[in-house]
């Protein structure tokens, strides 16, 4: 029998047939939008964090950040859109399994996996957890694998891989943040639940089939464990999306493009456009019923005595 992980693997990532080299996810009329997709507003606050960081540092040079599961690279360049002031020091790696989607990357330096330490800088993965083969157990301990188990029988998921990626991630920091951004949940919790609710597959912006239906077709996710990262390294800050994005200016950022949209609406200038659309990106992102209900974790390095 097949166990989950590596069916898993297969449905998302096989050369030929998985589901992410078919270059749609995460676009604008792909299967997905993820907050860098949403518009250049997150990549804006974002900037504004790095900057953060980065003075917090020293100012280093290089400043390395690193976007893990860049998908097309809508991030990076979404943040040098911003031009923070880390920008001259800046060396952006995208970091990208699929090669549709590295094949769309123009903002810095793109490869398949992480790159060696040490390095000093910001790692950023959002929405990359939620997407790693996961094994799962049914109640009497047995590994699941390529079949569909009963809707009604409570699964117990070991997210194995989400913590390797997060021990390496660590582990080539020599100074500087790891932030994830996913949707998360605890163990106990998922296995008190119907694995529908937390195994979930996505197609054409709306919810897919169950995993096993259609393998190739359709992005399957699972809510990412906190506890189960927390036994790698117990995190500095935890707190949602909506709270992470004010924290690092996003409300400043909008009330700049509403006076830009106010300035300049009566002659349709762009940059008014473009600060009206503020409002409306701030929105989706903030939403505390969607991507502002997405926790972020962050781990600094070298860990805060």
């Amino acid at each position: 029998m097949t166990g989950f992980a590596e069916f898993m693997e297969r449905a998302l990532y096989d050369p030929e047939h998985g589901f992410y080299e078919s270059g749609q996810a995460g676009r604008r009329g792909g299967h997905f939008i993820t907050s860098p997709e949403v518009g250049p507003l997150f990549g804006a606050v974002l900037g504004r964090m790095l900057d953060c960081r980065w003075g917090e540092l020293g100012q280093p040079d290089p400043f390395t950040v690193i976007d893990a599961g860049a998908g097309p690279g809508t991030l990076a360049r979404t943040v040098a859109k911003s031009r923070p002031g880390c920008m001259p020091a800046l060396r952006w790696i995208n970091v990208e399994r699929s090669a549709a989607g590295r094949a769309a990357h123009t903002m810095g330096d793109s490869r398949a996996d992480m790159p060696d330490g040490p390095i000093t800088g910001v790692i950023v993965a959002n929405e990359l957890l939620d997407n790693l083969p996961l094994r799962l157990f049914d109640p009497n301990g047995s590994e699941v694998g390529d079949h569909r188990p009963s809707p009604e029988t409570r699964l117990t998921p070991r997210q194995d891989q989400a913590g390797a990626w997060l021990s390496q991630a660590l582990s080539i920091l020599d100074q500087g943040t790891v932030v994830v951004i996913d949707y998360m949940s605890t163990t106990e919790e998922m296995t008190a639940r119907p694995w529908p609710e937390w195994l979930r597959t996505y197609r054409g912006h709306e919810r897919g089939d169950d995993p096993w239906t259609a393998p190739g077709t359709q992005d399957i996710t699972c809510e990412v464990a906190l506890d189960q990262l927390s036994t790698v390294c117990p995190p500095t800050r935890v707190t949602d999306q909506a709270n992470w994005l004010k924290a690092h200016g996003i409300d400043e950022l909008v009330a700049e493009g509403t006076a830009a949209w106010r300035a300049g609406a009566a002659q349709g200038d762009l940059t008014a456009l473009a600060g009206r659309s503020r409002a409306i990106e701030a929105e989706a992102l903030l939403d505390p019923a969607g991507l502002g209900s997405f926790t972020v974790v962050e781990w600094d390095v070298p860990t805060p005595s």
